[in-house]
């Protein structure tokens, strides 16, 4: 996974170096323009139809979030249930996560900095990849879930950016920013390439993606999906 390697270098140079401030910022609270507002509205949305795809009730269950930010789906989680493993590439987006986690979540979240397919971390009940898959290609996407699958019992809800004619004509999400803190550029999918793609890897053998729904706020658009057992 080459590809991989190298788009996660990028992303790790942007969410950690380039544009922590920036993202720290539209995950708070905190004033923010009104292009930025559509996108903080969208994710929310977006992270509601996510945890749509779970149980209610997580007690017992051990979740991934692969690439938790600074940390609103994984306080989600946690306050269900569940045992929660946030995994990102960024360690100054995990530390605005640590210090924003509620007191009464304190020991059901572990916090970790590195790659969210590192088979270190174990095996799972659920995994949740929230917009950490927009930036790869189809084949490095469906490698990632057949990796994440092989180690998880239950369903993977996930996102891509969908295929829409202006994710495609724009094809890059730093469009949304200014140009000092740009994102990698996004790759725009169709369910089929990726269900295609995912065919042909052998840790998702037998399982299926599900459309999930679409958010669509502004300049955030979501297509959320499910790889289900």
């Amino acid at each position: 996974m080459d590809s991989y390697a190298a788009t996660r270098a990028r992303l790790e140079e942007y969410f950690d170096r380039t544009a922590a401030q920036t993202w720290a910022r539209l995950t708070s609270d905190a004033p923010v323009s009104r292009i930025r507002q559509t996108v903080r509205e969208g994710r929310d949305r977006m992270r509601g139809l996510l945890l749509s795809r779970l149980p209610e009730d997580l007690r017992g269950a051990r979740v991934l979030d692969a690439g938790c930010g600074a940390g609103p789906m994984s306080f989600e989680l946690a306050a269900r249930g569940a045992e929660v493993v946030a995994v990102d590439i960024s360690p100054s987006l995990l530390e605005v996560a640590r210090k924003r986690m509620p007191p009464e979540l304190e020991g059901r979240i572990a916090f970790h900095a590195g790659d969210m397919l590192d088979e270190g971390f174990g095996r799972f009940d659920h995994v949740v990849a929230m917009d950490s898959l927009i930036h790869y290609t189809a084949p490095d996407i469906a490698a990632a879930l057949g990796r994440l699958a092989s180690r998880c019992r239950g369903g993977i809800a996930f996102t891509i950016a969908p295929a829409t004619p202006f994710l495609s004509t724009m094809h890059v999400a730093g469009k949304l920013f200014p140009r000092s803190d740009r994102s990698p550029a996004i790759i725009p999918h169709s369910m089929a390439r990726i269900q295609r793609a995912l065919d042909a890897v052998p840790g998702a053998a037998g399982r299926a993606i599900v459309d999930a729904g679409r958010v669509s706020s502004g300049f955030y658009i979501s297509q959320a999906m499910e790889l289900r057992p």
